[in-house]
């Protein structure tokens, strides 16, 4: 069984010779739109946008799978088939079964044959339209392939018609062209042809006539002149030229159309996104006619540009019948100098076939005659590897009608600003990209049995293209290795680059130097320090201080690294290293900075998230006692507000946690301990306690070799603290013991209260609320003895929480409300919220949910306000908690749904599990109620 489908004059699909139902109007647009990228994935947004445009249902990817399954149904055991590849579709078919695809495949045919051979090929190609494609289909994006299809039809017609000319066919001819004639009067080719067609039967006058006929509609319509080549044809009509009467022997091009594209990459995966991005350009600009086509394919080396635009080029071969040039500019070559713009015009027009002796001296004379070789033709031009803007503009053809890929590790931001180019980014790929590559070279069975050594090449590789072909090629040198051996080299920093090699010219390290070798001294200088930064990415202050020079300077030489493809800007003034880029920079700096310098960077860059992160933490929490920062130097540029200071520790944490394990690795002790004193206030408010937990267990060794009691105390009790947070309470109550020893020796009543404090969180843990109560009430001593109203409020309001939890309700009561008051006149929002929230649980003890609602609901609105999502968590549980005793089933259900959110997130799980069985229980009242 044979199923054929039918584009030109409907969207048909026929199964041996009778129509297939394929339903309506829209579900023939999902088939259309399938079917012009036939064995192609098609991203689901992609053919959303094809088949509705901007007219999208309000489910329309539930409508775009209802339609997809009734044409599976429809295409059941016709041999044609729709798959899924991820976020894509693909309707897998035999092209020759599409007439669309036929047509443009003879096309290619007929654009490499001889002119008989082509002849017959046109009329082929040309027999399949038999009427306008996609009839009764009207959508943005079918309107588009239509007109684009429509211009590959009428271009079709008259290279077959000069075909038939070249082989003296004008007798048959002619009455074709008279007829084309009068649908396009102003086509300066089709008159071409009619003249010719004309001269040769022996009509000149005729010819002589058409040509004034033409020339005058162009001025009244359009303004313009006939074209010098169909000037140039009048003249030698009008001298009666003896060699327009010598058509070409057949076999033999009047002119050779070069065809200059290496080979299609072998093997393909991915880049959907980005393929349909060049044909949309190329469309766009094909039906604007009025400007020269520019595309610049742009990434990072390794990230396979000319593949991409190669594996392009040969899908779109019929567009471009006038021939395809090709030119390797040497921008960033291993072995050569970039190409000189004299050299590769040299280049073109010997592939343009002109004589060595016809070509001028002069570059903008060889320019203007490679220009005007080119002109009128629908030629494709692929500038491939290109240094810089500079070295392509000279290369720029003047016609509309010519198509220009420019690849390059350079932003080309010449080509875009000057010459209006569409760019193509290519990023790493995705890990559903980067498996299928593997797959399609090593088989998916083979990484389906090696599922663990897999995940690790993929990680290894970080969705680095040239990365990936690496692996893949080692592994089929090498098919009786396990996979493991090879992810076992990845998985070591030392060896990762080196198991990334094939040969001293295919290797990652080599590829990502000649760009290197490409960059100014200091802009070289400042990618080998930026490989040693801490953290993932870094952002334009941490980077002045990392590289030592004020930030504007700092952001030219980061957007140089950007424009050589080096260096990543996701977000504005925040940069970043691709994995094994930071592993190339991060080698270069152990060989070309001396270790005085990579050490005085990192001391400043590290000393520079020290004093901002101390200058944000004092906005976040003003209340708390300060400490003196030591071992740094420098002003500070950072947050000024509360607002700001959040979003740069929701920015900045990472690298945070990651300058303090490099000033762990250093020795830098005072810095480790003070970066865990500014990272504590974030980490404990975000709900991040196994980082809390893992700050202060690195700062402890650091505090030992400081030798300092203070610091070891500071150190021990927010150790303790943070691992009574995660419920590892033997070790903190023994961490918090030798704090308050150390305090109680040295008389610092400040340290043993808010040592206190955390031991009694600490007997709370442990169900020993009686303890707990007493060791808040010293803590509360302490701090009236010490004169601090707010830590004393804040005493009186733990001291309530704990004889509440002992149902000693007057006394928690008194504490409570003279804690709120304190509160209030000090102006501690954090402590009114704390205290608003025990006095909810006390209300709710007391048999009065709606005191406990109206308590909570102060509390939660605090909390929020001040982003605080730990303890927004447990409010929100006792709000639930509050509304389910009022019988407010609704309300119980989305507070507790919202902790539940905050408490998995937080990776709090004994109370995640506590709330979810709750939700249970308010879910199976409902279920009886309504059984009822």
């Amino acid at each position: 069984m044979t199923v054929e489908f039918q584009l030109f004059g409907s969207v048909e699909a026929r199964l041996d010779g009778l129509p297939l139902d394929i339903g309506h109007a829209r579900q023939q647009c999902v088939l259309a739109a399938l079917l012009v990228d036939a064995n192609s994935p098609i991203a689901i947004d992609e053919l959303i946008d094809r088949v509705w445009s901007e007219q999208r249902p309000h489910r329309v990817r539930e409508s775009l799978h209802s339609y997809l399954t009734r044409l599976r149904r429809a295409l059941a055991d016709t041999g044609t088939r729709i798959a899924r590849r991820g976020h894509s579709y693909l309707l897998v078919a035999d092209p020759d079964t599409v007439d669309l695809h036929r047509f443009r495949a003879l096309l290619t045919r007929a654009g490499e044959a001889t002119d008989e051979q082509a002849a017959e090929l046109f009329t082929e190609a040309l027999a399949l339209c038999r009427g306008q494609l996609f009839a009764g289909l009207d959508t943005p994006w079918l309107a588009g392939i239509r007109a684009t299809v429509d211009k590959q039809r009428l271009a079709a017609e008259l290279d077959h018609a000069d075909t038939l000319l070249r082989r003296g066919r004008e007798a048959t001819l002619l009455p074709t062209l008279g007829n084309r004639i009068v649908q396009r009067p102003l086509d300066e080719r089709l008159a071409g042809q009619f003249m010719l067609a004309l001269y040769r039967a022996g009509r000149q006058a005729e010819a002589l006539t058409h040509y004034e006929r033409t020339r005058l509609a162009l001025v009244e319509e359009l303004g313009i002149d006939p074209s010098a080549a169909l000037r140039e044809l009048h003249q030698r009509i009008l001298t009666a030229d003896p060699t327009l009467n010598r058509p070409a022997t057949d076999g033999v091009r009047a002119a050779p159309v070069p065809h200059q594209l290496p080979a299609a990459p072998t093997s393909f995966t991915g880049r959907t996104t980005e393929l349909a991005q060049l044909s949309a350009v190329v469309a766009a600009q094909e039906a604007a006619g009025d400007t020269v086509i520019v595309s610049a394919v742009g990434g990072a080396g390794g990230m396979g540009k000319t593949w991409l635009t190669l594996h392009w080029a040969h899908r779109n071969l019929h567009r471009f019948p006038d021939g395809q040039l090709f030119v390797n500019l040497r921008g960033f070559d291993p072995t050569d100098r970039p190409t000189p713009p004299r050299e590769a015009v040299r280049t073109l027009l010997d592939a343009l076939s002109v004589d060595p002796d016809a070509v001028p001296a002069d570059l903008d004379a060889q320019t203007a005659l490679y220009r005007s070789l080119v002109a009128d033709r629908r030629m494709l031009i692929v500038l491939d590897n290109a240094a810089d803007a500079a070295q392509v503009v000279p290369l720029l053809p003047g016609s509309p009608t010519c198509t220009v890929l420019v690849t390059s590790r350079d932003r080309l931001t010449g080509l875009v600003t000057a010459h209006g180019a569409r760019v193509v980014r290519l990023d790493v790929f995705g890990e559903p990209d980067a498996r299928a590559l593997l797959a399609d070279r090593l088989g998916a069975e083979s990484l389906a049995r090696q599922a663990v050594a897999v995940r690790e090449l993929l990680a290894g590789c970080a969705g680095l293209p040239l990365a990936l072909g690496i692996v893949a090629g080692r592994a089929r040198m090498h098919p009786e290795f396990p996979l493991a051996v090879l992810a076992e080299e990845l998985r070591d920093a030392t060896t990762r680059l080196g198991a990334l090699a094939q040969d001293p010219h295919t290797s990652v390290r080599a590829v990502l130097s000649w760009s290197h070798r490409a960059l100014p001294a200091d802009a070289a200088d400042a990618f080998c320090l930026l490989g040693i930064a801490p953290g993932a990415d870094i952002g334009l202050r941490a980077a002045a201080d990392l590289l030592g020079r004020p930030p504007a300077t700092t952001r030219s030489l980061l957007r140089a690294l950007e424009r050589a493809s080096l260096l990543d800007q996701p977000t504005p003034d925040r940069f970043r290293l691709h994995d094994l880029v930071r592993l190339y920079a991060a080698e270069r700096a152990d060989t070309e900075l001396a270790p005085a310098d990579r050490t005085a960077a990192l001391r400043r860059v590290v000393g520079g998230y020290l004093r901002t992160g101390y200058a944000a933490d004092r906005l976040i929490y003003p209340d708390r006692p300060p400490i003196t920062l030591t071992g740094v130097d420098g002003s500070t540029a950072g947050p000024t507000t509360q607002a700001q200071a959040w979003a740069w520790f929701d920015a900045e944490h990472a690298n945070l946690f990651a300058a303090q394990q490099l000033a762990a690795e250093n020795g830098w002790s005072e810095l480790v301990w003070q970066l865990a004193w500014v990272l504590n206030t974030f980490a404990y408010r975000r709900g991040r306690q196994a980082d809390t937990v893992r700050i202060w267990s690195t700062a402890l060794p650091a505090a030992l070799r400081l030798c300092a009691n203070e610091v070891l105390a500071t150190v021990l009790r927010h150790l303790g603290d943070a691992l009574t947070r995660t419920g590892q309470v033997d070790e903190a109550l023994g961490h918090l013991e030798t704090a308050l020893r150390i305090a109680e020796a040295a008389g610092a009543k400040d340290a043993q209260a808010r040592t206190l404090w955390a031991i009694g969180r600490v007997w709370e843990r442990r169900g020993d609320d009686r303890r707990a109560l007493a060791a808040s009430t010293e803590a509360l001593r302490l701090f009236d003895e010490l004169d601090d109203p707010i830590w004393a409020g804040r005493a009186h309001s733990v001291v309530g929480w704990y004889a509440a939890r002992l149902d000693e309700q007057a006394t928690a009561r008194e504490h409570l409300d003279l804690a709120l008051a304190m509160h209030r006149t000090q102006l501690d929002r954090e402590g009114e919220a704390a205290t608003l929230d025990s006095l909810g649980y006390l209300a709710q003890q007391r048999g009065e949910p709606d005191k406990a609602r109206e308590h909570l609901q102060q509390a939660l609105a605090l909390r929020r306000e001040l982003g605080n999502p730990y303890f927004e968590a447990d409010t929100l549980d006792r709000l639930g908690q509050a509304n389910d005793a009022l019988g407010d089933a609704a309300g119980a259900t989305t507070a507790w749904r919202e902790a539940l959110r905050l408490y998995r997130v937080q990776h709090r799980l004994p109370d995640a599990h506590r709330v979810q069985r709750q939700l249970d229980g308010v879910s199976a009242d409902q279920d009886r109620i309504a059984s009822v």
